[in-house]
C-alpha cells in the first residue's frame, strides 16, 4: 500500500515538471513566484555522496568490532560492547543532531577555520555514527551463526586464528553481512533529524565543507508550509518517491552480488 501510494503521489509533480528538469535540473527554488524550478540533482548528489561517505566510515567499523565481539572478545569486555552499541541504538535521532549541532559543528568551524561548521562532513560524520548499530547488532549475529566446524577445519589445515575468521567465516557469512551494509544504508539513506541539524540546508552542489541539503531533510523543511495540492507538495512526495526507488536499488544491487558471488 505504500508503494503505490508513493508512486500515485510522486508520479504528477515528474510528469508535470518533466523527468529531466526534475532529475537534473540544479536550481530548487519552489516558492520562486516568476519562475517555480523543481531540480532536485544537488540533494540527489548529496544523499548519495553522504550516504556511501557514512558507510566507508562505519561499516568498516562495525564490521570489525563485531568480529572482535563475536570471535575474540572476553566475555565481561563483550558484555560492556554490547551494552553500549544497545545504548547507541536506543538514542533518538533528534539527539544525535543536537550533539552534532553543539559540539561537532562547533569543532569543525574551529579546527577546519570555517565561516559555519554546517557541512556535508558533519553529516558524514554523524551518519557514520548513526549506523553502526545496526551494523555491529547484525554483523554480529551472522558470524556468530557461522557453523564451528567450519572454522576448526580451516584451522586444522594450518590457518591462523585471523585468517581463519576473514578468510572463512566471513564469508560464510556474506549474506548476513550483506543485510547489516543494507540496514546500514536505509538508515543513513532514510535520517532526516539529525543531518537537518548539521548540513546546513541550502540547496547547493555537494561540497565536503559546505552546507547542503539531503533529500529527506528537503521535505522534513518545506512539508509543513507547501499548500495542499500544490506543485511543491506533490514534488516533494516525487522527493519521496525517489528515496524509495534507492533503497530498493540498493537491495537489488546487493542480493545480485550475493548471487554472483555464491555461484
Amino acid at each position: 500500500a505504500i508503494s503505490v501510494y508513493l508512486v500515485v503521489s510522486g508520479l504528477p509533480a515528474i510528469l508535470k515538471v518533466g523527468a529531466a528538469k526534475f532529475f537534473f535540473g540544479t536550481a530548487w527554488e519552489p516558492t520562486n513566484a516568476a519562475e517555480p524550478r523543481f531540480g532536485i540533482l544537488p540533494m540527489i548528489l548529496t544523499s548519495l555522496y553522504g550516504t556511501a561517505a557514512a558507510a566507508a566510515l562505519g561499516v568498516p567499523i562495525g564490521f570489525f568490532t563485531a568480529l572482535y565481539l563475536s570471535k575474540l572478545a572476553p566475555k565481561p569486555a563483550a558484555a560492556w560492547i554490547r551494552a553500549a552499541v544497545n545504548l547507541l541504538a536506543g538514542i533518538p535521532s533528534v539527539v544525535y543532531g543536537l550533539v552534532g549541532m553543539l559540539v561537532l559543528v562547533p569543532a569543525l568551524r574551529r579546527f577546519l577555520n570555517l565561516p559555519a561548521g554546517d557541512s556535508l562532513l558533519a553529516a558524514i560524520i554523524v551518519l557514520g555514527v548513526m549506523i553502526l548499530p545496526s551494523v555491529i547488532s547484525v554483523s554480529e549475529a551472522a558470524l556468530s551463526a557461522v557453523p564451528h566446524e567450519y572454522e576448526e577445519g580451516s584451522l586444522a589445515l594450518g590457518a591462523t586464528e585471523v585468517e581463519t575468521y576473514l578468510r572463512v567465516s566471513t564469508k560464510a557469512a556474506r549474506s548476513g553481512l550483506a543485510a547489516s551494509v543494507v540496514l546500514g544504508l536505509g538508515r543513513a539513506i532514510g535520517e532526516a533529524m539529525a543531518i537537518l541539524m548539521v548540513a546546513g540546508n541550502v540547496a547547493n552542489m555537494p561540497a565536503l565543507l559546505g552546507s547542503v541539503r539531503f533529500l529527506t531533510t528537503g521535505i522534513a523543511i518545506e512539508m509543513n508550509y507547501a499548500g495542499h495540492g500544490t506543485l511543491q507538495r506533490q514534488a516533494l512526495f516525487s522527493i519521496g518517491l525517489t528515496l524509495f526507488l534507492f533503497i530498493f536499488l540498493i537491495n537489488i544491487v546487493l542480493q545480485l552480488v550475493l548471487k554472483r558471488a555464491k555461484e
